[in-house]
């Protein structure tokens, strides 16, 4: 399994990125998927999950009105679009996935969960 995260960089405050992450030698359309940050001295939190079909979707407080995601299970893509973003968004985003069993929709929060891991992308706000 393999999930290759990209679309970070340097923006200053108040812009916008778009990360993509991409999974291969997973049952995408099976997984549960997220997006996790590690700021810089601090532990890793979640960002924002989103259920297999992509119905159901959860943020952090931190982030919700800023910040959507989304997926294309035909693609095997998850993507988040950050706006308005602040110099405490600065860290590295992690994508992960899951997969899961049964029928049910499922958003997977707890980082601990999940089997799979992308490399990180480094997102960098200004102020």
């Amino acid at each position: 399994v393999q999930l290759q995260a990209c679309g970070g960089g340097l923006v200053q405050a108040g812009g916008s990125l778009r990360l993509s992450c991409v999974a291969s030698g997973l049952a995408f359309g099976r997984s549960a998927m997220g997006w996790f940050r590690r700021p810089p001295g601090k532990e890793r939190e979640m960002v924002a999950v989103i259920s297999q079909s992509g119905g159901y979707t959860q943020y952090a407080d931190s982030v919700k009105g800023r910040f959507t995601i989304s997926r294309d299970n035909a693609e095997n893509a998850i993507y988040l679009q950050m706006s308005s973003l602040k110099p405490e968004d600065t860290g590295v985003y992690y994508c992960a996935g899951t997969e899961t069993r049964g029928l049910l929709e499922l958003m997977v929060v707890a980082s601990e969960e999940y089997d799979n891991w992308g490399q990180g992308t480094l997102v960098t706000v200004s102020s």
